[in-house]
């Protein structure tokens, strides 16, 4: 049923958006660009209309569990807090495409893609700590991509990893992503002992500083409910939906789509671009494997995934804008709009 809804808006659809060219969506006008922005906020939106509320997971770290406290899940405060963090994370998610050159020319498909996909996805909604760790995450990337050939940046090797260590401690199996930074590292020509120490010792501190606080603040303190790291890998593909199958294999075929667009004409990208690249889809891979690991915990890692899926599609949908990514764009565009409409219609 889902596939007949996505094809019969496709088809319907088509001869308008081909009149639309994608050079108008990758670097749009500014009421153009307020436009596709208050359009995925609309489907954020919608969820609060008629599709059914989640529950949140109640396996949190003590954090999390401080911020629904204050902020009730599925109520509209939630979300617009929750979207406040996401237009936060689009300005982050220009910045360093415009800083690093991630995709070598000016563009705002990462901001679109990245908004559609937080739109679509009713998971997402309610976790506010995760939308802050992403926040910190984002900034993260900033010092560790500006380590690129500098084996002397422990600056930045500390702030990369005191940042995502802070994230961290909001969603405590990312502090596995502190492993991959250094790859990373590897990747960039900068993995020296003094990086690597300057790595340590920013992972360390306010890990440090979290269970000094817990100390002073908690009459009966236990370390080891300081962090919750419970690994929970049952995942039952009949659990899923029907609906939910066919939108994750849709979206699955759109990402090897675009890797494809993006290696056929790798050489042509600078040495320092194909590195951050190549980190983004390291990174992809690492989370969806800690989502399945942690999957009582997947729905925090979604914004993650989001905005690593949002960087490898766009570089092949902004450089290459010829009528066969044209239509992939607009059947990722429909995919996301069917499977909001899906969930009114079918659950």
């Amino acid at each position: 049923m889902f596939h007949l809804l996505l094809f019969a808006i496709v088809y319907y659809f088509y001869n308008f958006f081909m009149r639309i060219s994608l050079k108008n969506i990758v670097i749009p006008s500014i009421p153009l660009a307020t436009l596709l922005v208050l359009l995925a906020c609309a489907l954020w939106m919608s969820t609060l209309v008629g599709y059914h509320l989640v529950i949140p997971s109640p396996e949190n770290s003590p954090f999390v569990q401080s911020l629904q406290w204050l902020l009730i899940p599925n109520s509209v405060l939630s979300n617009f807090v929750g979207i406040a963090f996401t237009l936060l994370n689009t300005l982050l998610i220009g910045q360093i495409n415009n800083r690093f050159t991630i995709i070598r020319t000016r563009t705002f498909l990462p901001v679109f893609i990245f908004l559609m996909l937080m739109g679509s996805w009713n998971e997402t909604h309610l976790v506010n700590g995760s939308h802050l760790a992403l926040t910190l995450f984002l900034s993260a990337l900033f010092y560790i991509f500006g380590v690129f050939r500098d084996k002397k940046a422990s600056e930045h090797a500390f702030m990369g990893s005191f940042l995502i260590a802070c994230s961290s401690i909001i969603i405590n199996p990312l502090i596995f992503l502190i492993p991959i930074c250094w790859l990373g590292f590897i990747m960039f020509q900068s993995f020296s002992l003094r990086t690597f120490i300057a790595s340590v010792f920013g992972t360390l501190s306010p890990c440090i500083l979290y269970v000094a606080i817990l100390f002073l603040i908690q009459l009966e303190f236990k370390i080891e409910h300081s962090f919750y790291l419970n690994f929970d890998n049952i995942f039952e593909l009949n659990a899923l939906s029907l609906t939910s199958i066919s939108y994750i294999a849709s979206l699955v075929i759109i990402l090897l789509i675009g890797l494809y667009g993006m290696y056929s004409n790798f050489h042509s990208e600078a040495i320092q671009s194909r590195a951050n690249l190549n980190f983004i889809l390291l990174l992809l891979v690492f989370v969806i494997i800690i989502s399945l690991v942690f999957y009582n915990q997947y729905s925090l890692f979604l914004p993650f995934i989001a905005i690593l899926f949002s960087f490898l599609v766009s570089h092949p949908f902004s450089l290459k804008q010829n009528k066969f990514f044209g239509i992939v764009f607009i059947i990722f565009c429909v995919l996301n709009i069917a499977f909001i409409i899906s969930n009114f219609i079918f659950i």
